[in-house]
């Protein structure tokens, strides 16, 4: 019998790969925590492989051919599914994003990338990589723009977003580009298509000091969070680190401005740089 043919990597590689793994595993009789222990992971990773929240690594590869006899099939098209126009530390996150039904995230320094403009994106870029050649600049702004076309839906995901202060307050691209940048994403909020926060500077200390936090859930796949440093970043599946960090984002929520005055705060302070960039 002849074994799978290679995907195809124009038709969503990573989501065939994760239909072909359920197919081979239920064909094998083998429940998710069954094969899971064969690889030595958990049954919600499988799991996050076959809904496509979780790339497929060359290591697990190899090891779901041997439990599932499937020759060198995922080992030959795991390459495929591994293509992304992201930097690799953010890759996978940013694939998941696009899965997720909802995504809560705190951002401390910056507007967050699905809320971002293209001047605003230019900006954070390039001080990201200030001798990159103007072509690269242009295809990573690009592929922040795509991702923000997850917003064209009107209702998914949902998307709740607490900006620490810092982040209105940090002149990026100039007066101008964060007068775009506010009134951007406060026409959001007053759409109703994201809920903005704003953590001031007075509520002091908090939860989440250390950085920047998304958590993501999935209708079909177990919730991850994606948390992040300055040039690292790592995706977390583990239950009690979900759990954890869901409720670091509930206390920030809890000492953040309500909507409605964080809308106010956000829409001022975008007066504030549109009305000092006149002459």
């Amino acid at each position: 019998m002849a074994g799978p043919k290679d995907l195809d990597p124009s038709s969503s590689p990573r989501a065939l790969l994760g239909a072909e793994l359920r197919h081979a595993r239920e064909k094998a009789g083998l429940s998710q925590e069954e094969l899971g222990a064969r690889l030595f992971v958990s049954g919600s990773f499988i799991g996050q492989l076959e809904a496509a929240t979780r790339r497929m690594q060359p290591e697990y590869a190899l090891l779901l051919d041997d439990a599932l006899g499937t020759g060198d099939f995922f080992q030959r098209n795991c390459g495929a599914a591994a293509k992304s126009r992201y930097p690799e530390r953010f890759a996978e996150a940013a694939e998941a994003e696009a899965l997720a039904t909802a995504i809560r995230q705190y951002a401390p320094m910056l507007i967050p990338g699905l809320l971002q403009t293209p001047a605003y994106a230019r900006a954070v870029n390039r001080a990201f990589a200030p001798t990159a050649p103007e072509e690269t600049i242009d295809e990573w702004v690009e592929g922040r723009m795509e991702r923000t076309r997850l917003l064209d839906d009107p209702t998914k995901p949902m998307l709740w977003v607490v900006l620490d202060e810092a982040a209105l307050r940090r002149e990026t691209g100039g007066r101008a580009v964060m007068a775009e940048a506010l009134h951007h994403v406060a026409d959001l909020a007053r759409r109703s298509r994201v809920i903005v926060q704003v953590l001031p500077f007075s509520a002091g200390a908090h939860t989440a000091m250390e950085g920047y936090l998304r958590l993501m859930d999935f209708k079909d796949a177990p919730p991850l969070v994606y948390v992040e440093g300055v040039r690292t970043g790592r995706l977390e599946d583990d239950p009690a680190t979900v759990t954890q960090l869901r409720l670091t984002f509930e206390l920030l929520a809890a000492s953040a401005l309500s909507p409605e005055k964080s809308l106010a705060l956000i829409e001022a302070l975008a007066q504030d740089y549109a009305h000092e960039e006149l002459p």
